[in-house]
Parts: C-alpha cells; sequence; structure tokens
C-alpha cells in the first residue's frame, strides 16, 4: 500500500479541497508531485474557480493522476462571468466524468467586510448576495443534474446558503462544506441535506476555537480533510514543507501538509490515525469517486 508514514503509521490520504494550479506553488509543482507520492497521498480535489482556470485545471489533471478536477464560478468571481459560462461549465463536466462542481458559494464578507483596495479584488466586479445566491443555485442544480459533488465556500452567509440548498436540487452523491465554519446548531441541518464537512488547519488559531470544536462532533461518516493549499499554512513549528511567503506576505502552503491535518484531526476527536484515515477514504470515496 503506498502511504504515509507517522511514526510507525501507515495512512492513505485524501485532500478534498485546494488549488494547486494558484501561483504560489507553480514554481514547486514537481516538488510537490514527489512529496505528495512519498507520503501517500491517494487524491486531491483540485478546484477552479473560474472559467479561465477551467482548462488549466483539466490539464493538470492529465498530467497528475492523484488530482481530481473541480470547476466552477467561485462567489467573488460570480460578477465576471461570461453571457455563456453556465453552457460553458457543463461542456467542462461533461468532457471529465470524474470532475466534481466547485469551487462554488456564497460570500457576504467580500460585500462588505473587504477593505477597498485589498489587492485580491483588484480588477474583480464584486457581485451582490442575491447575484451570487443566482449563480449558485445555478450550478448546485448542474451538479444534482450530473450527480457530480459540489464543493462550497460559505463566509457569512450561512442561513441564505441553508435556504437554497433547501429550495434547489442538489447531487444525491452529496456536497462538501470546505473548512466549515458555520453556527454548531446548523449542522444538523445541513447534515440531513447531505453535506459533508472538511478539516483543515486554520481551524487550529485561537480565534477559531469555536468552529473547531465543531470538528469534535460532526459525525464521523461525513468527516474529510483538506489543506486549501496554497493558502491556510500550519504554524511554523509545524510547517514540515516550508515554502516560504507569498506576495500577500503569507506563508505558502504546500498540500503535503495535509498528514499533519490529519494527525491534528484525530487528536481532536481522541481517536487513533488509522481508524481515522480509514473513516476519511471511505467517506471521500462515497463522496467523490
Amino acid at each position: 500500500m503506498v502511504s504515509a508514514v507517522n511514526n510507525s503509521v501507515v495512512v492513505p490520504l485524501y485532500d478534498a479541497h485546494q488549488h494547486f494550479h494558484f501561483d504560489p506553488l507553480t514554481p514547486h509543482r514537481a516538488a510537490i508531485d514527489a512529496d505528495l507520492r512519498r507520503l501517500g497521498v491517494r487524491r486531491a480535489v483540485v478546484n477552479a474557480t473560474n472559467e479561465e482556470e477551467w482548462p488549466v485545471v483539466a490539464a493538470l489533471a492529465r498530467e497528475y493522476d492523484w488530482i481530481l478536477p473541480s470547476h466552477g464560478v467561485h462567489p467573488w468571481d460570480s460578477g465576471n462571468r461570461s453571457p455563456g459560462w453556465l453552457d460553458g461549465l457543463r461542456a467542462a463536466l461533461l468532457a471529465e466524468p470524474t470532475a466534481a462542481v466547485g469551487e462554488i458559494g456564497l460570500d457576504r464578507w467580500i460585500i462588505d467586510g473587504i477593505k477597498p483596495g485589498d489587492p485580491r479584488i483588484a480588477g474583480l466586479r464584486v457581485a451582490q448576495l442575491d447575484e451570487q445566491a443566482e449563480v449558485f443555485a445555478a450550478q448546485l442544480a448542474l451538479a444534482a443534474e450530473l450527480n457530480r459533488a459540489a464543493s462550497i465556500h460559505c463566509v457569512q452567509a450561512w442561513g441564505a446558503l441553508l435556504d437554497i440548498l433547501k429550495q434547489t436540487p442538489r447531487p444525491a452523491r452529496g456536497f462538501l462544506l470546505h473548512g466549515y465554519a458555520g453556527p454548531a446548531e446548523m449542522i444538523k441541518a445541513f447534515t440531513a441535506l447531505g453535506a459533508f464537512y472538511s478539516f483543515n488547519l486554520e481551524l487550529l488559531l485561537p480565534r477559531h476555537a469555536g468552529r473547531l470544536e465543531n470538528f469534535k462532533t460532526i459525525p464521523p461518516d461525513r468527516l474529510l480533510v483538506e489543506t486549501d493549499a496554497p493558502t491556510k499554512a500550519p504554524p511554523p513549528d509545524h510547517n514540515r514543507f516550508p515554502l516560504g511567503d507569498g506576495t500577500d506576505g503569507n506563508a505558502i502552503n504546500h498540500p503535503g501538509n495535509i498528514i499533519f491535518a490529519y494527525e491534528s484531526l484525530a487528536q481532536l476527536r481522541g481517536v487513533a490515525l488509522e481508524s481515522l484515515a480509514a473513516q476519511v477514504e471511505e467517506n471521500f470515496t462515497r463522496l467523490f469517486l
């Protein structure tokens, strides 16, 4: 079995959400590929966030056999979609029978929380929440039609997200609430609709203590693990794959840090790493494969 070794424990690894195609990782692709193969990463879902990225991720999936491609229009990019975007997304998904739908979702923070002049929104037309909701619902319905997993981003819009999920067809296989940051009291409702939840290392920061607590009680058959690389790097003393800082001054997260995410979640839940890895493998397979 191709595997990761941690203190003589051998486990398979699955990354439910990341962005291998983003610029900070491009110079390191060969090294990352070698590291992930050595660690035993079986599959990683690489999420395109706009139309320009769909062919990039598709090409990477042909080059690296561990990549499971995912195509969508992120809420940050909803205001910049082309007139034929939905037909283009359908074509991209039909061309790749294993592709998921994502990264899609809702983000209220980009509307009224982000600081003016933030370089992350340079050149973007920021869509208001009703427009984001329209784009999200269309992609969710397409995921349901094709029965592809959907990878969902949500920031400060959990009530609106729940309403859309209730009112819109959903993929029978389920959907991922990546890096779940919603209220504990909404987990039961989301789970009843088919939600899976992915843990990432950002949750270990003290300011996210409440979010971290959620991952103690999320049903085990809905747990997944992610890196969201190249963002959300672990603390420096736990970063086994340092890649330096990006242009924004934040550490670049190497996808190999998935092993530390697994270890952290196993410790949080008080279970053996082998047990968690077996459950995550089953869950990943059920949702994505």
